[in-house]
């Protein structure tokens, strides 16, 4: 096991922040099983089992994660300060958040949900601000570097009130008034942090040259901001007894979720376009394709649940297979190169 490694302190010492996705993308996948349980009823089974696993990844992968803070902080704050490798440090945060809406709606336990909403939404709004703060006064930042990981700090954000909505109806007084204070600042926050970091994005697409080989998978996380955010949406104003017209944000919710579709088509296109033209190696930029889809595909759920438009949930569950496909190709590579040592060379 792990044979290519000439010391075991590599592991630590390498081990890069990006590697929470994988706790993303597996959370996500979970709760869609979950939802799309109505038409194969096995896959609530598949939820559970889901869970649980992930709740094991996530608690093994937060040892090396903080041994490192330990023993290799140079090599900390150096991603840190890093303008692509910086945005994956929230993945972490983002995590969390995804593990407190696992235990409240698959695991039905709102006390450890609402332990790991805090936790996570505490650090998504650390590194929310704390990432672009770097890069707002990084004179070491190139026209290169901008990339859709610039949206995953802005997604941590607009990501709060998926859980953090569930958790407004148990507590009163000041507290309840915190959460809510929480869950706005969240998707406001995040939601035209996004909008403004798309421009640039969209500059970069179309006036610059090709995303690099290896962040070729990134261009899934413009469903990100779309699926997490329309799915936040709806559950904060499901949720908020003080919003009385609620109509005008379910049918923003639902043009936001057509922008998806867009973004949908967009990276199936140019994946492969990578795929015939180009290449796409594997690195750990390749579970980019699971949380964003996963997101998007919840949100089609919950759309179509909205408007009972049964086509935009066959949509979904179509896509909810693609989902399938895109994370067990990528969790088995990864769990292949993390057994022989290569994701832990010097990146």
């Amino acid at each position: 096991m792990l044979k290519d490694i000439d010391h075991r302190h590599e592991i630590i010492k390498n081990f890069t922040p990006s590697w929470f996705a994988s706790v993303m993308g597996t959370g996500i996948l979970a709760m869609d099983s979950l939802f799309f349980s109505t038409y194969l009823p096995v896959l609530k089974g598949v939820a559970s089992a889901i869970f649980y696993f992930n709740v094991m990844l996530f608690f093994v992968l937060l040892i090396p994660w903080c041994l490192r803070w330990c023993f290799f902080k140079e090599n900390a704050i150096k991603d840190m300060e890093n303008p692509v490798i910086s945005n994956f440090y929230a993945t972490i945060a983002i995590a969390m958040l995804v593990l407190a809406a696992n235990f409240i709606v698959i695991g039905k336990n709102v006390f450890i949900g609402q332990i790991f909403w805090f936790v996570g939404a505490f650090l998504t709004m650390f590194f929310g601000i704390f990432t672009p703060y770097l890069t707002f006064k990084g004179e070491h930042v190139k026209l290169d570097h901008i990339n859709p990981a610039w949206f995953i700090p802005p997604v941590g954000l607009i990501v709060i009130p998926i859980a953090g909505s569930l958790v407004i109806s148990y507590h009163t007084g000041w507290l309840r008034e915190l959460i809510v204070f929480v869950n706005y600042f969240g998707w406001g926050g995040g939601f035209f942090v996004y909008l403004a970091l798309l421009a640039v994005c969209m500059y970069r697409f179309i006036l610059h040259n090709p995303l690099p080989e290896r962040l070729a998978p990134t261009i899934w996380i413009n469903l990100g901001p779309i699926g997490a955010g329309t799915l936040a949406l709806v559950n904060l104003i499901r949720n908020s007894s003080f919003v009385t017209m609620k109509e005008p944000f379910m049918v923003f919710g639902l043009l936001f979720w057509g922008f998806g579709v867009w973004w949908v088509l967009m990276a199936i296109l140019m994946t492969l376009h990578y795929i015939k033209r180009l290449s796409l190696p594997y690195a750990m930029s390749w579970w980019a394709f699971t949380f964003p889809l996963g997101a998007y595909v919840a949100s089609c759920h919950v759309v179509s649940t909205i408007f009972h438009i049964a086509l935009i949930d066959y949509f979904g569950f179509l896509l909810y297979w693609l989902l399938v496909a895109l994370w067990l190709v990528t969790f088995i590579k990864t769990a292949i190169r993390a057994y022989h040592g290569t994701l832990f060379k010097t990146h």
